[in-house]
């Protein structure tokens, strides 16, 4: 206060001094008043005169107005004046244009006002309290309160509002107030708050602000929209830029698709505004943002995708082919499509698929590239589409590939009617214009950046340099120029051509050593006293010149590496090359070339270095100057060094390839096994399932039958001639299925006696030899031949079965006879029944049908439960190889040992088939004396459910007998 009134001092006295009495009454009013409106009248004096006498009002009416936001809150008109005021003073926006040093001064009240203000952090707390009233006359000019005084000393303000309690939270509402003037200076005041504060931007991207300034920006239309739309991106780039949490919030949030409609810029006549042009500018660089070079790879790669998958790329590449469209905002497409394809290998390929829209169609590779070469087009384009064509390379093999392709001679369109890359590359890496000189150099070495095949690919390259002269090679005609003496911005790029060509390939460098004039000229160079000029062309050379020993397989008896390393000693001497070397990454522009990938130079003279070979140079001049020093016997044990740490490496690398293979087949037998589990387990519970169901059926037909008794039963009291004409039918049919049923019943036996007489033949033949264990053979054959005798017993009660159910038979065949004429009979002498004999006949009916059907379901149902037995020994048999092929592969290295077991284990195998026959034959005989009815099947269940249907078929063939 006491400097302020010093500053006040300073001016001039005069009317001035009446003024400042005026203000003096005016604050005593304010302060000392004790009527409301008095204090409002006062007020408003204040900030009507706080604009022309800004010093005098807030040296003396600063403390008053705070004292009336703070005890006066219950007035909404005063607190507006008093919030006016406070604006007036500190705000440096509406001041008059006066001269500069005054200007500086009013600038420095700002700020010191400010700092009085926020001394006391309560005053700041207090105006975000009042930012809560929804009345306009205290919002509004609390916003612009705040506004201002984050603009005169925004870190300290923010330290403020992040400390305080909702302070953020607050201001976020300001998004939604339905006001626009609050809700687009609301806008303006988050972009002061939240410029260079990661924590205040973290908060506020987390209070739902990516969706509010979305939505205002749809509702203002997009990129047709005026001032607001521009403010919103401000604001969103402010969030976003190098603040990696709240890009991935944004990627997670699904926000990235709603950039989409930002693009569609409809039709070509609709114009295009300085508005249009500078929102759609701000939408690109927001774009850029998310998938910036700078940002984490992985980041970076997710926005990619999902900028590919909501079909935002594919925009992009619409308006990077439209026709009208500006410069500006085509250079901006341009460099965004680049950093949306860098690296990424889907949209990438995309990418290399998009067509000009032109007659016959080109793609847009091409159409860019002759941008490029073009030198009547802008330098800022040219530059962008070399920045975009060394995206579409950079770790995109297969895209270097197709460039290097469209050079070689198989490929090349002998008709002329299309143009390619290659010949787009190779008409401006030798036209007369520096530039695409360059830009085709720095090109064509992104097409071999980290590619040995491609490098040894364009040794192939061919050229015709006139009519009957021979095709000379790309390499050849590369250093031919650089003999000829051209500009240096040409010769710079032709050497960063070479050296990255050359680089980790011995076979380019054999190449270009095989021409004896080759190394003759770089010496010349190098040991040559040149001008400033001239000694980044020498640094260069000397680069070339020590990738050519350090990459040398000495194939070349007269460029070996010792004999390169003499040669400079002798011409040059050795501390003068590492001099020469050195002045690459002492020049002024190598360290901003090193720094973004983006060529962006403010003119042609400044496009010296490409940032790619910048890396390449830090990484090969330590090693060049270490083998310039090295003598030829450290170099002979450091390629033997090599040469063993090859062959190591390819015998680790062979046991790494066989340990992962194994660890393949393990996982997947794990699989395979934990699958057939899973299986086994659904079809033992499937078996459960059927058999409960099975049991049900049973019991509801046993339920059936006896119902059905107790009708027939009740029928037979009314009528017995009814009885027999309304069941007999059925009976009959009954009949001839159950003789049907014997008939194969005794087939079947007859075919098991055959098995089993066969299975005693073998039992015989296949009795044991006399071998070392003599006693035990001898009881083996005796207690089969006891087992034999009993079977033939029980093949003899089998038979006297089988004819005591022929005998059956032929009874249940006379009965069938007697029936069939008693029916007759009946027919003859009983009269036309009546309605009751009709209603009996048809339950009768009903009952029968339903008990044939449950005969039928009980037989699908065995069938059913016999496939999934065959299924479940099925799987237990793979799951058994499995278990044996995963013990093969963990005890390979007990091979040896497992083969001695063998022979035992085949001992053991053996008794066990004997015992085997020894259960198997007690079985069938337990089996056959427990039969006493013939059996259709062997299976254990099926054959317990066919005993079941036989007792009921003889419990029929009862009721029937007493009916």
């Amino acid at each position: 206060m006491n400097f302020l009134r010093g500053v006040m001092g300073g001016q001039s006295a005069g009317p001035q001094h009446t003024e400042a009495e005026t203000i003096q009454k005016l604050c005593d009013r304010v302060a000392s008043s004790t009527l409301l409106d008095d204090r409002r009248n006062a007020v408003r004096a204040l900030k009507s005169l706080s604009k022309k006498y800004r010093l005098e009002v807030g040296i003396q009416a600063m403390e008053h107005l705070i004292h009336v936001l703070q005890t006066d809150r219950s007035d909404s008109e005063i607190i507006g004046y008093a919030l006016d005021t406070l604006y007036n003073i500190i705000s440096n926006d509406e001041e008059e244009e006066v001269e500069e040093n005054s200007t500086r001064q009013n600038e420095d009240l700002g700020s010191q006002f400010t700092e009085i203000f926020i001394k006391q952090q309560e005053n700041v707390t207090l105006l975000l309290s009042l930012l809560e009233e929804f009345d306009f006359h205290v919002r509004w000019p609390g916003v612009k309160l705040l506004t201002s005084l984050l603009k005169q000393l925004g870190p300290q303000v923010q330290q403020i509002i992040l400390v305080s309690p909702m302070g953020v939270s607050r201001l976020m509402d300001l998004l939604a107030d339905s006001r626009e003037v609050i809700r687009n200076d609301g806008v303006l005041l988050l972009q002061a708050l939240t410029r260079s504060n990661g924590a205040i931007q973290k908060i506020v991207a987390f209070e739902n602000a990516f969706e509010r300034l979305l939505d205002i920006i749809t509702e203002e239309g997009n990129s047709d929209g005026g001032i607001v739309v521009e403010d919103c991106l401000i604001l969103l780039q402010n969030l976003l830029k190098n603040n990696n949490s709240n890009q991935n919030f944004f990627k997670e949030g699904s926000y990235i698709q709603r950039m989409k409609p930002w693009f569609e810029v409809g039709d070509e006549n609709s114009g295009w505004s300085a508005q249009k042009v500078t929102n759609l500018h701000l939408m690109l660089q927001l774009v850029r943002v998310l998938v910036s070079p700078n940002n984490p790879p992985g980041a970076t790669s997710s926005c990619q995708k999902a900028m590919f998958q909501c079909g935002l790329l594919q925009q992009l590449c619409t308006i990077l082919m439209a026709t009208g469209v500006p410069a500006d905002i085509l250079t901006e497409t341009i460099n965004t499509v680049s950093e949306v394809i860098r690296g990424c290998q889907v949209n990438q390929d995309y990418f290399a698929s998009v067509n000009a829209p032109s007659n016959p169609p080109r793609p847009a590779i091409v159409v860019l590239l002759m941008s490029m070469v073009n030198e009547r087009q802008p330098f800022v384009l040219r530059c962008a589409v070399l920045y975009c064509f060394q995206c579409f390379l950079y770790k995109n093999q297969k895209g270097q590939g197709e460039i290097v392709a469209t050079l070689l001679p198989s490929t090349i369109d002998a008709t002329g009617n299309s143009v390619s890359a290659g010949q787009l590359l190779c008409g401006g890496l030798f036209s007369t214009d520096s530039l695409s000189n360059w830009c085709a150099a720095v090109a064509l070495a992104h097409a071999l950046q980290e590619n040995a095949t491609q490098k040894e690919q364009l040794l192939r390259v061919q050229l015709a340099t006139s009519i009957g002269n021979p095709p000379v090679s790309l390499l050849q005609q590369c250093t031919n120029i650089l003999s000829q003496g051209s500009k240096i911005q040409t010769r710079v790029g032709l050497l960063m051509l070479l050296c990255t060509w050359l680089s980790n390939c011995p076979i380019a460098v054999t190449h270009f050593l095989h021409n004896s004039a080759n190394v003759p000229f770089l010496t010349g160079q190098i040991a040559e006293n040149l001008g400033e000029e001239e000694q980044l062309v020498q640094g260069l050379c000397a680069l070339l010149l020590g990738i050519s020993i350090y990459f040398n397989d000495n194939s070349l008896e007269s460029y070996m590496k010792e004999k390169l390393k003499q040669l400079i000693e002798k011409r040059i001497g050795k501390e003068n090359f590492i001099e020469k070397l050195g002045f690459i990454s002492k020049h002024e522009l190598y360290s901003r070339a090193s720094q973004k990938p983006q060529p962006n130079f403010p003119s042609p003279e400044y496009m010296i270095f490409d940032h790619e070979f910048t890396k390449l140079v830090k990484e090969l001049e330590g090693v060049i100057t270490k083998a310039i020093y090295k003598s030829s016997e450290e170099d002979k044990k450091e390629e033997e060094v090599k040469k063993t740490l090859e062959q190591l490496d390819s015998i680790v690398t062979h046991y790494k390839n066989m340990i992962q293979e194994q660890d393949l087949q393990l996982e997947e037998l794990k699989q395979q096994i934990s699958t057939l589990k899973c299986q086994n387990e659904q079809l033992q519970t499937a078996v459960t399932q059927q058999v409960s169901q099975i049991q049900q059926h049973k019991d509801q037909y046993n339920l059936l039958k006896i119902q059905l008794g107790k009708e027939n039963q009740h029928q037979g009291s009314h009528s017995d001639g009814a009885q027999m004409n309304g069941i007999q039918p059925e009976e009959i049919g009954r009949l001839r299925e159950e003789i049907e049923e014997l008939k194969s019943n005794q087939e079947l036996l007859q075919s098991q006696l055959a098995e089993k007489d066969s299975l005693i033949e073998n039992l015989k033949s296949s009795q044991p030899s006399p071998g070392t264990n003599e006693q035990s053979s001898a009881t083996d054959s005796a207690r089969e031949s006891e087992q034999i005798a009993e079977l033939k017993q029980e093949l003899a009660t089998l038979k006297s079965q089988l004819n005591s159910q022929s005998v059956e038979i032929t009874k249940l065949q006379t009965e069938k006879q007697e029936l069939l004429q008693k029916t007759e009979a009946l027919t003859q002498s009983v009269p036309v029944p009546g309605e009751s004999e009709t209603v009996i006949a048809t339950k009768t009916t009903d009952v029968e049908g339903r008990l044939s059907a449950l005969l039928q379901e009980t037989k699908e149902l065995k069938n059913e439960i016999k496939a999934l037995s065959e299924e479940r020994t099925a799987i237990k048999e793979q799951l058994d190889s499995s278990n044996s092929t995963i013990a093969i592969l963990q005890n390979e290295k007990n091979k040896l040992e497992v083969d001695i077991t063998d022979s035992k284990k085949e001992q053991d195998d053996l008794l066990v088939l004997l015992a085997d026959q020894d259960q198997k034959i007690f079985s069938l005989k337990n089996k056959l004396k427990e039969l006493g009815h013939p059996v259709e099947e062997e299976d254990e269940l099926e054959s317990g459910d066919q005993d079941d249907e036989d007792d009921e078929d003889e419990d029929d063939g009862k009721e029937q007998g007493h009916i």
